[in-house]
């Protein structure tokens, strides 16, 4: 039915704004409608995933300590600890965990009824607020203090959108675990609701939040690390540019020796967005590792939202994007482990060393500027190498950050 309306002479007009509304409330509600049918059954943690476990650590099991930077309120339930509405300041937390040792690559073992056990399933062993950014920072102090010299890096990992606060601790985890880096995991939590219907509430919130992922960011520098890398997924890599565009402008930058790997992956982000942003930005001394998948479902649905504007995480002009000064890892010929192929990043963390003997082999060669290897394609290796002709170019075991 059409809305109707009658201009100042009695003629009736069509109201096209409110027409406007409704079409695009229906889009969003059509394209949400199509998202949980792809997502079927797929599995959430539950309410209760967070409440630590006493039981004694399983022989085998893997500990990981991860920092916690948000902007997401604190919520005193047992096992939720920071919830989807936005805090008016940046909460700190230290949460410990094990990771069971029948972990799989790339998988994350959701406790499954009530408490998890520590022998079969990912399960917090404490989880500690943090009141100020000096008891913060006192803590990543501590935890770089633990790893042996020279490998002294802090790795942040910023999620994407319709994320729960357990999901991105669990997904950070798993990344850590499999990477067998030595980095200092921090995560950096934006106030997701974690439901599909509220994709504009959570790009407000990733915007809100620049200010406090600038801060996060500049409280690593000042650690005392050696290096800081950055992975941002998703909705999450919007956040990260702008935050790293107005560190860029503000005239105080972040020291060029300790800046890590920055990984982009699937990057929900319009193209040509980002390349005002990298316009801005300039073209990085370091270029951005961008993870691409054409097969992205989730995307896609980003696409339907903005008009059937690409998104960066499925761009097809490889060339273009090193040219704006990226290194392009495309996964769409690998198998994903989730419904929509948008977290095949989390899979990269158990590839890198190999991916590096890769690159470092095809040094020399007449088509050294593009490897492939477990259906993983990389493209813009020669600026990679000129930009840090004595390391590594992807993350590996060896260096600042696992590649979720």
């Amino acid at each position: 039915m059409q809305l109707r309306a009658v201009d100042e002479r009695g003629t009736e007009r069509v109201d096209q704004r409110r027409v406007g509304s409704r079409s695009m409330a229906l889009r969003i509600m059509a394209a949400a409608t199509a998202v949980l049918l792809m997502a079927g059954c797929s599995d959430r943690p539950g309410i209760d995933a967070l409440v630590p476990v006493s039981a004694p650590l399983a022989e085998g099991a893997r500990e990981q300590v991860i920092l916690v930077a948000s902007t997401r309120e604190r919520d005193p339930r047992p096992g939720v600890f920071f919830n989807g509405e936005r805090s008016a300041q940046l909460n700190f937390a230290k949460i410990d965990l094990s990771v069971p040792p029948s972990h799989r690559p790339g998988e994350i073992e959701w406790p499954k009824n009530g408490l998890g056990n520590p022998a079969t399933d990912m399960v917090v062993r404490e989880a500690i607020y943090r009141d100020t950014q000096g008891e913060f920072l006192r803590d990543l102090k501590s935890e770089l203090a633990r790893r042996p010299a020279g490998k002294r890096n802090v790795f942040i990992f910023v999620h994407g959108y319709n994320t729960m606060f357990s999901e991105a601790l669990y997904r950070l985890a798993q990344m850590a675990t499999d990477s067998d880096a030595p980095a200092v995991p921090v995560l950096f939590t934006w106030a997701s609701r974690a439901t599909t219907e509220g994709y504009v509430y959570d790009n407000n919130s990733a915007t809100a939040a620049r200010d406090q992922l600038e801060e996060t960011i500049r409280l690593a520098f000042s650690s005392g690390a050696d290096q800081v890398s950055i992975l941002a997924h998703s909705m999450g890599n919007w956040l990260t540019v702008e935050a790293l565009r107005q560190i860029r402008i503000s005239g105080k930058t972040l020291p060029a020796n300790k800046i890590g790997n920055i990984i982009l992956a699937a990057p929900d982000i319009d193209v040509d967005v980002f390349k005002t942003q990298l316009r801005r930005f300039g073209k990085p001394p370091k270029p951005f590792v961008v993870v691409i998948s054409r097969d992205d479902k989730a995307l896609g649905f980003s696409d339907f939202l903005a008009g059937k504007k690409p998104r960066l995480g499925e761009y097809a002009n490889d060339t273009e994007l090193v040219e704006l000064g990226a290194v392009v890892v495309d996964m769409t010929d690998v198998k994903a482990l989730d419904s929509f192929n948008h977290g095949k990043f989390a899979q990269l963390a158990e590839m890198a060393p190999q991916l590096q003997g890769t690159i470092a082999r095809a040094g020399g060669t007449a088509t050294s500027n593009t490897v492939q290897l477990q259906g993983v394609r990389i493209t813009g290796l020669d600026q990679a190498r000129a930009a840090q002709p004595s390391g590594p170019v992807l993350p590996s075991a060896t260096t600042s950050a696992p590649a979720q």
